[in-house]
């Protein structure tokens, strides 16, 4: 037990001597009701502010009980400026005969780890490059510019609407990876800028919640793959998932759909029905958890979606009326769904998909995660997530900088025995039905 017990709180730091904590003792302090985590081997009770982190209070609690010094610089590109938050929440520190990871975990590896990040950091690694993303919105724009032209040249048609539409879907899905940067603060120096530009590409030009998106997708990355903590391996019973959760349902007798026959009814509508069911129930969810000034401005982007897509649609789907009308809109977003879809599944969907075994940051991140080979299309096709690993390992690092640090995470996971899979993208799209 720790000196002076649970004493301290909330209430701000320590008072008179130092408190001193086991990890026996903070591991028990992992409840919804009471939760502990250590950040360079300083203790802080995050039970009462875990509802005002800006992040969602759950991807917080899910390193509750835990160290969570990895996490807590791969998320933040300010750790100095986040301090004065955790100030007021520390209550102790480890005691000195504590290891500095929990659980056993290899304690060289963690540092090598640290070593690593420290050398991208002086390779300038987590700098962006402002030309890269210039261009790149630039040729989103182009093409929402190119469907414009098109339409006052050919008019409308069969063929200008199928072309349009394979137009319109590349824009879409492009702009879908460059909300991903600004949503991971991977763009700009100050987080503040990167929230701006991200509501603006995330509600203007695809119709959806920044506040939303950033409380399910940093869930994902604190902890991939894992069972009751990544929401997007919570499937809502429609599919089963890695090797423990079939034998779970075929105990239980749960069967919601034929899952023996899933690898089929995948390709029916590719998860798309899974997408719109979370932006139903997922979006009122955060609504309710945030606050109103962020999601309410969300639904008015989605109403007045950008000139450069939502008119260029209602034209595209005046070669007919009523249920034609609204087939031109789903096929739009049948194609969209399929691309986002298979590039972001690819990467997780066959890796180990498990409950919680509390891995350091380096095991858990490549467990769950697999790269696809490097080519121009590739990187192109993807938005850079064909560097998935890189990325989870540094999520606010500029995707144009991972094949800079990907020789080097290769290396570390070579000398510890960490398995890096990397595979062709034909492949990675047969891995996800089989």
């Amino acid at each position: 037990m720790g000196k002076g017990g649970e004493q301290g709180g909330e209430s701000g730091e320590p008072e008179g001597q130092s408190r001193f904590y086991t990890w026996e003792e903070i591991q028990k302090h992992n409840l919804r009701t009471d939760k502990w985590l250590v950040i360079e081997r300083k203790v802080y009770n995050v039970t009462k502010w875990a509802n005002r982190h800006p992040g969602g209070h759950r991807v917080i609690s899910h390193c509750a009980g835990e160290d969570a010094t990895d996490a807590f610089q791969a998320f933040h590109i300010n750790p100095t400026l986040v301090q004065k938050f955790l100030k007021p929440l520390l209550i102790g520190e480890l005691s000195p005969g504590e290891p500095s990871q929990d659980r056993d975990k290899n304690s060289q590896l963690v540092e090598d780890f640290r070593t690593l990040r420290k050398t991208a950091e002086d390779m300038n690694l987590f700098r962006a490059n402002p030309l890269f993303f210039s261009l790149y919105l630039g040729h989103i724009i182009a093409m929402e510019v190119l469907a414009w032209l098109m339409l006052s040249y050919f008019g409308t048609g069969w063929i200008t609407t199928f072309v349009l539409a394979c137009i319109l879907t590349t824009s879409q899905v492009q702009a879908g990876w460059l909300q991903h940067d600004f949503g991971h603060l991977s763009v700009f120096k100050k987080s503040s800028w990167n929230h701006i530009v991200h509501k603006f590409v995330i509600g203007h030009l695809k119709g959806a919640s920044a506040n939303w998106w950033n409380h399910r997708h940093f869930q994902h990355h604190a902890k991939p793959n894992i069972f009751k903590k990544d929401p997007d391996v919570n499937m809502l019973h429609i599919f089963v998932l890695g090797d423990t959760q079939p034998v779970e349902y075929g105990k239980k007798k749960l069967k919601y759909l034929p899952y023996n026959h899933q690898h089929e009814y995948f390709f029916l509508n590719s998860l798309q029905s899974l997408i719109s069911l979370c932006v139903v129930l997922g979006i009122p969810t955060a609504s309710l958890t945030s606050s109103p000034s962020v999601e309410d401005e969300w639904p008015v982007h989605y109403t007045h979606t950008s000139f450069l897509l939502h008119r260029a649609q209602c034209r595209v789907e005046t070669y007919g009326k009523g249920t034609e009308r609204a087939k031109g809109r789903r096929e739009l977003q049948f194609l969209e769904s399929h691309w986002f879809v298979w590039v972001t599944q690819m990467n997780h969907i066959p890796m180990e998909i498990d409950c919680e075994k509390h891995r350091d940051w380096l095991s858990s991140q490549v467990a769950a995660t697999c790269n696809i080979e490097q080519s121009f299309f590739n990187d192109w096709f993807t938005g850079h997530l064909n560097f998935q690993i890189e990325h989870h390992l540094f999520p606010t690092m500029p995707r144009h900088n991972f094949w800079k640090v990907k020789p080097l995470v290769k290396s570390l996971c070579a000398k510890y025995g960490v398995q890096y899979e990397e595979k062709p993208l034909g492949k990675a799209f047969v891995d996800i039905v089989g």
